[in-house]
């Protein structure tokens, strides 16, 4: 077999093995294997803990009609998830055509910059999740916001810095790298923090949707779009606005720890 199709069947047999590993080994519940809940065992209640029933399964029509479709900020988040997705998926998917085309990059330059951008996310999404609950005590728009703004700043050097400067394109390559995956994160641990636990699959799911069909398809398709009827600059512009409007959007629930109140409901 050719080695460049191994370089497509070695990561998905390594996710089937994982998979295969999780379905044996992982449970529902602490309750499916015979132990308390874990706040009984743990003696740990929410503070505004006023109903007995936490455990109680909810039916489909509670979960989708109580919970999910009719709370206000799971769908403001669900709306940011579609423009934090469009930046992310706009910048890297395009980052090599960008890169060597307007930037003179050459192949392996650019395979450096994309690569680092990926592994920037995962020291910037462990402390993305600390700001949150350190800094902003469990809050999590404030600290996406704040990541998000950051990106902002990261996409207009990358965008606007001259070419010839390889080192300046690549530190903001990698800081928007560093920067777009702390919201990506936290916009799904907000749709748990919004919902009952026995909803909070339904309301993850409702998030990556928007995200994955309304973000990262949309890059794909109208980033090329733009790009290749007005240009560089109208790509960028279209993610600066992606930004500005996931940063709005992400505004709207920054008073939505309220909502603790709704997951002692159940």
């Amino acid at each position: 077999m050719p080695l460049g199709r191994v370089i497509f069947y070695f990561p998905a047999l390594i996710a089937v093995a994982v998979a295969i590993f999780a379905f044996f080994v992982l449970r529902d519940t602490p309750q499916s294997v015979g132990l308390p809940p874990i706040e009984v065992y743990k003696n740990d209640f929410p503070e505004t803990d006023e109903c007995s029933d936490r455990e109680r399964e909810l039916t489909t029509r509670e979960i989708l009609f109580k919970y999910v479709f009719n709370n206000k900020f799971l769908w403001y988040i669900a709306f940011a998830n579609v423009f934090v997705y469009l930046v992310r998926y706009g910048v890297i998917d395009w980052a090599p055509a960008y890169l060597t085309e307007v930037k003179g990059f050459d192949h392996k330059e650019s395979n450096w910059a994309y690569f680092l951008y990926e592994y920037a996310g995962i020291p910037g999404t462990i402390a993305c999740g600390w700001l949150s609950d350190k800094v902003f005590r469990g809050q999590r728009a404030p600290a996406a916001i704040l990541y998000m703004l950051g990106v902002v700043a990261a996409v207009l050097v990358y965008w606007l810095s001259p070419a010839g400067h390889p080192w300046v394109d690549s530190l903001a390559l990698i800081a928007i790298g560093f920067l777009i995956y702390g919201p990506v994160m936290l916009i799904g641990v907000q749709a748990l923090d919004l919902v009952p636990k026995k909803a909070a699959g339904t309301a993850a799911g409702l998030t990556g949707l928007f995200g994955y069909l309304g973000g990262a398809v949309l890059a794909n398709a109208l980033m090329g779009y733009v790009v290749q009827y007005l240009g560089w600059h109208g790509g960028f512009v279209m993610l600066v606005t992606a930004c500005a409007l996931s940063i709005l959007f992400l505004s709207l629930t920054w008073t939505s720890k309220i909502t603790e109140k709704m997951s002692s409901v159940a």
